[in-house]
C-alpha cells in the first residue's frame, strides 16, 4: 500500500491504473469505513482512500480543531484491508491558496443539516469535486449515514456530467443500533449507553409509518427525552429527493439529528410502504 501526501505523487502513482475507486474520508477510521473499502474493491482493482479533515465544511463554532486524527492507525487498518493507496494531503497541499472558487450545491443544501450547518454542503461539494479531479476515479463510495450529503453529491455529479459513478453503502451499526461515526468517541460512557435512543426513535417513526400513520402522527412516536437530548430535527421526507412527501409516496426516509451532551449525532432510516 502506498501512502502519498502530494498531488504530484498521487498522479504519478495512478498513471498506471486503468480503473480506480475512491473512498473519501476524514480519517479516524472505523468499521463503517472499512466496509466502504471492501465494497470499493468489488468495483476496481485500485482503491484510493483519501484522509483529509476538510476545514471548508466546518462552521466557526464546530469541532475542526478537535476532530479526531489518527493517520498511523488509519493506515495500518487500510493496509490490512487491502487498500491500494492512501492519499493524505496536508491542508496546504489541498488548498495551496485561499479557495475562492467553490461549488454552490442544489437548494437542498439549505434544508435539514444545511439549516443547522450553514455552508457545510458547499464545503463538502467543493472538496469532493476537488478530490474527483485529483484522483480521477471511475467509482466513488459514500455511506448512507450522510443521506442528504449523498443526494447533494449525486446531483453535482449528474448536473456537472462528471465521469464517476457514485455508490451509496448501507450504514454500519454497533450491535445496539448506534450508527458508527468518528464523532462517537466524544461520548462519555453514560452518553454512549443512551446514544442508541436516536436510532430507536427513528425506528418508532418508521414503524408508525408502516402502520398507516401520517408523517406528522409518526414523528410524535419518535420524540427524544428532552432532559438528555437537544433535537435539531426529526423529519420524514421522500427518499428520492428529500422533498416533503405526499400521501401517494411509498419510498420515504426518516432523518434525525440531535445533541447528546456535547456530541451531535445524525442518523436515518429508509422505509418502503
Amino acid at each position: 500500500m502506498d501512502i502519498l501526501h502530494t498531488l504530484s505523487a498521487l498522479r504519478h502513482r495512478l498513471a498506471q491504473e486503468s480503473t480506480v475507486a475512491l473512498v473519501p474520508t476524514m480519517g479516524y477510521l472505523h468499521d463503517g469505513h472499512m466496509d466502504l473499502v471492501h465494497r470499493a474493491q468489488l468495483h476496481a482493482p485500485c482503491v484510493v482512500t483519501s484522509i483529509f479533515v476538510n476545514p471548508l465544511q466546518f462552521g466557526p463554532q464546530e469541532d475542526f480543531s478537535r476532530y479526531p486524527r489518527s493517520l498511523a492507525e488509519d493506515c495500518a487498518r487500510l493496509k490490512q484491508a487491502g487498500c491500494s493507496v492512501v492519499f493524505a494531503p496536508s491542508e496546504n497541499e489541498m488548498y495551496p491558496e485561499p479557495q475562492s472558487v467553490t461549488v454552490d450545491p442544489s437548494p437542498l443544501q439549505n434544508e435539514l443539516e444545511g439549516a443547522f450547518r450553514p455552508g457545510h454542503f458547499r464545503g463538502v461539494a467543493t472538496v469532493v469535486l476537488k478530490l474527483f479531479h485529483m484522483v480521477q476515479p471511475q467509482v466513488a463510495i459514500f455511506g448512507k449515514k450522510d443521506y442528504q450529503q449523498t443526494l447533494i453529491l449525486r446531483t453535482m455529479v449528474r448536473q456537472l456530467a462528471l465521469p464517476v459513478t457514485l455508490l451509496a453503502a448501507e450504514t454500519v451499526r454497533a450491535p445496539d443500533g448506534l450508527a458508527l461515526s468518528s464523532r462517537n468517541r466524544y461520548l462519555s460512557q453514560a452518553e454512549r449507553q443512551r446514544a442508541p435512543e436516536l436510532y430507536q426513535a427513528l425506528e418508532a417513526v418508521t414503524e408508525a409509518l408502516k402502520q398507516g400513520k401520517t408523517p406528522q402522527e409518526s414523528l410524535k412516536r419518535g420524540q427524544l427525552d428532552s432532559t438528555c437530548w437537544s433535537t435539531d430535527y426529526m423529519a420524514v421526507r421522500r427518499a428520492q429527493d428529500l422533498s416533503e412527501p405526499s400521501p401517494a409516496d411509498r419510498s420515504l426516509v426518516v432523518l434525525g439529528a440531535a445533541r447528546l451532551g456535547g456530541t451531535r449525532l445524525i442518523d436515518n432510516l429508509e422505509v418502503l410502504l
